[in-house]
């Protein structure tokens, strides 16, 4: 019998192509792996966002629900690297980085601009998402100038909108550093313009508050459209920023939609 002398070598290298491929995933997201979790869901925030939003959602969906916050560039710890301008530039970096996240179900969970990212990503990545949740945002395609705005008129729309903290709009120096990201993600959601691509096969799941002033619970059912997997709407208490603190109601919907991922409807038996 002759011995295979490349087995070694490849192995080698396959084991260190993984350890990089989990390095990769770990620099755009933050928080630790549960290895236990039936169920992993990959989140995506608003513009000018990052993990703050998700990572106290951890222990409430523990442990049937491993939550993984996904970091952007320009924000947070990678607050020093340049924000993405543009979709495609983002998507095609940010789909093979969350592929060592895909050992299990998984669903996807977009808010806001992360709507949009959310569904950019179901679309590639391989195995498809159990199910995709996108949030208080309208139908890709929807422009909007507001990315041009100066700084002061800029940080009143988020202020308008309730999701950043109040300090960091009164400081300057604070302002200074958000500016940055938040503008590129303006840009990035008002000059995407998707390319017309067949429905999801998976079930979408859109959610909304009943008083947010970007989006009405009508223009959020627009969705439906975009899958042949099934469809639901969920409309909750609150404005743009209702799944803040993560009311029970949401809860309970989150983790319906894991119990469907993970166990899925039995196949009937031919008699």
């Amino acid at each position: 019998m002759t011995d295979d002398w490349t087995a070694g070598p490849r192995a080698v290298a396959a084991d260190a192509d993984a350890v990089a491929a989990d390095a990769v995933a770990a620099h755009w997201t933050a928080g630790t792996r549960d290895p236990d979790a039936e169920v992993r869901m990959i989140c995506f925030a608003h513009a000018g966002g990052g993990s703050a939003l998700f990572l106290p959602w951890r222990r409430r969906l523990a442990p049937r629900i491993d939550v993984v916050p996904v970091v952007l560039p320009g924000r947070e710890r990678r607050i020093q690297e340049r924000p993405h301008t543009r979709m495609a530039d983002l998507v095609a970096e940010l789909v093979p980085a969350l592929q060592p996240l895909l050992d299990r179900p998984y669903v996807l969970f977009g808010h806001s601009m992360g709507a949009m990212v959310a569904y950019e990503v179901a679309q590639r990545l391989r195995p498809a998402p159990g199910m995709v949740f996108v949030s208080g945002r309208r139908v890709p395609g929807v422009t909007g100038e507001r990315h041009l705005l100066g700084d002061r008129d800029l940080l009143g729309v988020v202020n308008g909108l309730g999701g950043t903290p109040s300090a960091l709009l009164d400081s300057p120096d604070l302002a200074s550093l958000f500016l940055p990201a938040l503008r590129a993600d303006f840009q990035l959601v008002e000059t995407y313009r998707p390319v017309h691509t067949p429905p999801l096969d998976c079930p979408l799941t859109a959610l909304t508050g009943d008083a947010d002033p970007e989006v009405t619970p009508a223009q959020m059912a627009r969705w439906g459209d975009l899958t042949a997997g099934g469809f639901g709407l969920h409309v909750f208490p609150g404005d743009h920023f209702y799944l803040k603190g993560l009311p029970e109601a949401l809860r309970r919907t989150l983790l319906d939609g894991a119990d469907r991922v993970s166990r899925p409807p039995a196949t009937p038996r031919r008699s």
